[in-house]
């Protein structure tokens, strides 16, 4: 019977061993210690320091962007931007593909009377200490007149800036901004999709495939096909003081939730399924639409027969069944001792 027993357990903790990466890629939640940060409106991954997230407050602030160990928690270096005007309602935060952090000036408290709003656009620091950079300075309108906004976006392979407006007719917007910013006039962003929701903060996964767009209480995550958002459905949000920010873990798996507030909490919430970028949910080859090649994905993006199995998943099967087969054979030596 011991040995019995040796075999269940040995199986118990091959299984585990097989089970256990999961949970522990699976990133902790954090909190903003810095008495500073009260207002924390904007969140985004860092590109060049794995582990670290961007944010700023929100108004009253001054012209200064925090990075934010998700670790501990701490600030590791507090960015002063100069080279441009005084801040007016920052509201957002993105990083670029070309190595930028991209600052969204563009909440308008007046509720969009504003004739335009800015973006600031500084690079992302290779060393993180605290630090006084010039950034440089965008004026933004929109083709349709002023909105107000507090979700500002950039495509993680285009380098597009996009603005989600806070509300218009009971819901938001998407406008697109040109295809590169200019400093030579005012840039005109331009309607692309309706956004249901009271936006006040959205994100694109670090693949581009896919976009979230959250609201105080809710987000939708969306398939980015063609340069158009396509709904895929709800996603899940936790519950916070006011929900504020989002933005996508570098291996686009998980999503962070940040909210306003002293010692502010950013909680994490796993995507599965559909809501998954392509590079999460493939294997990075020729077949996988994330890595430029073909894609034998079907018209709706959903992929072939929809049964391709995890390797996790396989590999759990495998050892939990090899070791089945361990305790068949110990049982089948204990009857014969007997």
């Amino acid at each position: 019977m011991r040995s019995l027993l040796c075999a269940a357990g040995a199986a118990g903790v091959l299984w585990a061993s097989a089970a256990g990466p999961a949970f522990a890629d699976e990133p902790d939640g954090f909190t903003i210690g810095d008495p500073r940060i009260t207002e924390s409106s904007g969140l985004a991954a860092s590109r060049a320091h794995p582990g670290v997230y961007w944010t700023h407050n929100d108004s009253d602030d001054g012209p200064y962007v925090y990075a934010v160990d998700g670790s501990s928690g701490r600030t590791v270096a507090r960015i002063t931007l100069r080279g441009i005007g005084t801040p007016r309602d920052v509201e957002a935060v993105s990083v670029g593909p070309d190595g930028n952090v991209y600052v969204g000036d563009i909440g308008d408290n007046l509720g969009g009377t504003w004739n335009h709003v800015w973006i600031y656009r500084f690079p992302e620091p290779a060393k993180l200490r605290d630090a006084t950079v010039t950034a440089t300075q965008f004026d933004v309108v929109y083709a349709d007149g002023p909105r107000d906004a507090e979700a500002l976006l950039v495509h993680p392979r285009t380098g597009r800036v996009y603005i989600a407006s806070k509300k218009q007719g009971g819901g938001g917007a998407l406008y697109e901004g040109p295809r590169r910013l200019g400093t030579a006039g005012p840039n005109t962003f331009r309607k692309v999709a309706p956004i249901d929701l009271w936006v006040t903060d959205g994100a694109f996964s670090p693949d581009g495939t896919r976009l979230v767009m959250r609201s105080y209480f809710g987000a939708r995550i969306y398939r980015w096909q063609e340069g158009r958002p396509k709904d895929i459905g709800s996603v899940g949000v936790p519950i916070q003081q006011q929900g504020e920010s989002v933005t996508f873990t570098p291996d686009g798996r998980t999503l962070m939730y940040g909210s306003e507030g002293r010692s502010s909490e950013v909680s994490p919430v796993g995507l599965s399924g559909e809501q998954l970028p392509e590079s999460a949910k493939g294997t990075g080859g020729a077949d996988d639409p994330a890595s430029g090649g073909s894609s034998a994905d079907g018209p709706d993006g959903k992929g072939g027969s929809g049964t391709e199995l995890k390797p996790g998943v396989v590999k759990g099967a495998l050892v939990l069944a090899a070791a089945t087969a361990l305790v068949v054979a110990v049982r089948r030596l204990l009857r014969r001792r007997s």
